[in-house]
């Protein structure tokens, strides 16, 4: 560990997946490091109600439909009891190991953590309100904000109601309602409507887009919305919400579309229409740190914000709000913070929708590239020829690639199908290393694997594969 930094304090304000790694690698680094958060132990919105008590619920999710899937091989299953008790636990059992493991991780890093909200009180200086009330002043050189985002919650729909809930809600997981409609087709409605139909509730989703996912390529939604089809009661796209009212133990909501114009009832109503930063009532009117219309913070390549001695990072810093995005971010600050020429400038930054089947995209989508002009060829391997899909029983993926002609550089990819998420990181690699599809060719993948995918889509677009014919146009 370097000492050369010991007589510099920063202060890291925000515990999730971007403070904490920041904090760890500032005191790695030599610095007195303080992190700041309101939750007992490190961990902010992804841990404590965000990726991973989600993530545990949607393996549960797995599981279920799983076994309803066995009775086409053979093996059948009696009707799940499901202890909903017992699954929360299971849930907060995942949570209370990974955050009180940060906690551990925090002292042995030597990194002095206080629970408590901060507020800035001027550009080298805050104080902390801990839960008792007791305030407490703290000088640093400088600072990193990782505040995260909170979801929103647009005025129509909060009419206070306890049966209409955001994603916090949801993970609670209080009960499992007969019925549900999820207002929004993006990646947390559709992982947490996941979560309950697969426990037995009825779910619509209702999307004002023409199609679920609206960010990722169509065809690679497509995938996803069959599946859902069979596990949903409904799926409404290109309709919106005009209203929603409390009517017993019911919630009334008011959909119209282009072919619907109707009152519909449910027991609750999931709202997931993005999240907001939380940059809000951190002091900052006290400093020079610049936030936009949107409430994002204004921050340079280095992440230093209009102080020059502040930075920000994750979602409170802009878009994506992807807890990878936020750890690099921290990276990137602090070693900024200590002299070091880093810059945020990835090649790309992958995407994934933890559902069943998954869906990940990295680099650019076919889309971006048809909207942008940009000159592209696309190779597409269907799962239906993939040995090690039919093995699993779920050949209703695809693996495609957007390559650059000129030069056989990969671009981007998509895949959609089971274990897409881990499937992902092999595509950014050759993306950040400016690898070309005979990179990928010739890379001996092991069989059989979903992996081998990736490497079958590199040779499809170097005209054969040995186990697909792609039909001729």
């Amino acid at each position: 560990m370097s000492s050369s930094h010991s007589d510099k304090h920063v202060v890291i304000v925000g515990g999730g997946p971007g403070g904490y790694p920041a904090a760890f690698l500032a005191a790695h680094l030599g610095f007195k490091t303080t992190l700041i958060d309101e939750r007992v132990n490190p961990g902010g919105v992804c841990l404590y109600v965000g990726c991973i008590p989600s993530k545990a619920l949607l393996h549960v999710a797995k599981l279920l439909n799983e076994a309803k899937e066995a009775k086409e091989w053979g093996v059948s299953f009696g009707e799940p009891e499901i202890d909903l008790d017992k699954l929360r636990e299971f849930k907060d059992k995942v949570v209370r190991k990974l955050t009180g493991g940060l906690g551990a991780m925090s002292k042995a890093n030597g990194v002095n953590f206080v629970q408590g909200r901060a507020e800035f009180t001027s550009n080298t200086s805050l104080k902390v309100t801990h839960a008792e009330g007791k305030e407490e002043a703290i000088d640093f050189d400088h600072a990193v904000i990782a505040t995260g985002s909170t979801p929103a919650m647009p005025k129509i729909f909060d009419i206070g109601s306890d049966r209409v809930i955001d994603s916090t809600g949801a993970l609670e997981l209080t009960d499992v309602p007969e019925s549900m409609l999820v207002l929004g087709g993006g990646y947390i409605g559709l992982e947490m409507g996941t979560v309950y139909a697969a426990l037995g509730t009825k779910v619509s989703v209702v999307e004002m887009m023409s199609g679920l996912l609206p960010g990722a390529d169509r065809d690679l939604a497509e995938v996803l919305t069959k599946s859902l089809k069979s596990k949903f009661e409904d799926i409404m796209v290109d309709t919106r919400v005009t209203e929603i009212s409390e009517n017993g133990d019911k919630i009334d909501v008011k959909l119209l579309g282009t072919d619907l114009n109707e009152t519909r009832s449910y027991d609750k109503v999931l709202i997931s229409v993005g999240r907001v930063p939380s940059s809000k009532g951190l002091g900052l009117e006290n400093t020079n740190v610049v936030i936009g219309e949107r409430g994002f913070i204004e921050v340079d390549e280095q992440r230093r914000t209009g102080e020059a001695n502040i930075y920000a990072i994750g979602d409170v810093a802009g878009e994506p709000g992807l807890a990878h995005k936020a750890t690099h971010e921290g990276r990137v600050a602090v070693e900024a913070i200590a002299g070091e020429a880093s810059a945020f400038d990835p090649a790309c930054i992958p995407a994934v929708v933890f559902t069943d089947p998954e869906v990940a995209w990295v680099g650019m989508t076919e889309t971006e590239a048809i909207n942008g002009g940009v000159h592209h060829k696309v190779a597409v391997f269907p799962w239906a020829a993939s040995g090690r899909a039919a093995t699993l029983g779920r050949q209703d993926g695809l693996t495609k690639l957007i390559v650059e002609p000129a030069t056989d550089r990969v671009l981007g990819c998509g895949i959609a199908g089971v274990g897409a998420g881990d499937l992902i990181a092999e595509a950014g690699l050759a993306i950040e290393m400016g690898s070309t599809t005979h990179d990928l060719a010739m890379t001996i993948h092991p069989h059989p694997t979903m992996s081998e995918t990736v490497m079958e889509a590199a040779e499809l677009y170097n005209g054969h594969s040995a186990h697909f014919i792609p039909r001729k146009r």
